[in-house]
């Protein structure tokens, strides 16, 4: 089985380096049309089943990459973005190298990340896991081709199962850019990166 993994297309706040997390919001048109081109890059693949965070950025996104594949989209809460609790809406982006920031561990000592009242990148490990382990792996015979839509941070916790990252590695790799595409394979239960961070567009 052949996975292929896509964050959502751009959103004003990705522009204006906000923390997005579980705020609910959608595309603008560098997003959609983003969104567009990776599906039209895409148009030759067919794919078996469609997953996607229940967030809008991520499901309009799978509802453009789609097209006119008459394929239905499936929402899980497990792929929803990390939360980052009070903290979201804040230009966290820009305090990421100031290390006396509680952001700051977020990409540099990811496993001393402290969300204080959002959520762990052990929690959102825990549960793309378990998405992984009770949806996809026992797919594996059934499909040929799968396609997950979401999120930065989210991506990267499905990566960590895949790929057997522990915490502390859980950036590994560079961060995905908006409508970026990853391809993995899993076969007898072993998973195996096979394209990393494409896109259809210059980035």
């Amino acid at each position: 089985m052949e996975i292929y993994i896509i964050r959502h297309g751009k959103t004003d706040w990705n522009i204006d380096r906000r923390l997005q997390g579980r705020t609910d919001t959608e595309l603008n048109q560098e997003g959609i049309d983003l969104a567009i081109k990776t599906g039209e890059g895409l148009k030759d693949v067919e794919f078996d089943a469609v997953y996607s965070s229940p967030l809008k950025r991520a499901y309009k996104t799978a509802e453009l990459v789609l097209g006119e594949r008459d394929v239905p989209i499936i929402t899980d809460d497990r792929l929803r973005e990390i939360s980052f609790g009070s903290r979201e809406g804040e230009r966290g982006m820009a305090v990421k190298d100031d290390p006396k920031d509680p952001f700051y561990n977020f990409f540099h000592a990811p496993e001393k990340y402290n969300p204080l009242d959002g959520e762990s990148l052990d929690a959102v490990k825990e549960r793309t896991a378990d998405f992984l382990k009770e949806v996809i792996e026992p797919k594996e015979k059934d499909y040929k081709r799968i396609l997950i839509v979401g999120h930065g941070a989210m991506n990267k916790g499905l990566q960590c199962h895949m790929l057997g990252y522990e915490t502390k590695d859980y950036w590994s790799g560079d961060l995905q850019h908006n409508c970026a595409f990853n391809i993995y394979e899993l076969k007898d239960g072993k998973y195996s990166l096979l394209k990393y961070n494409k896109t259809f567009y210059e980035k």
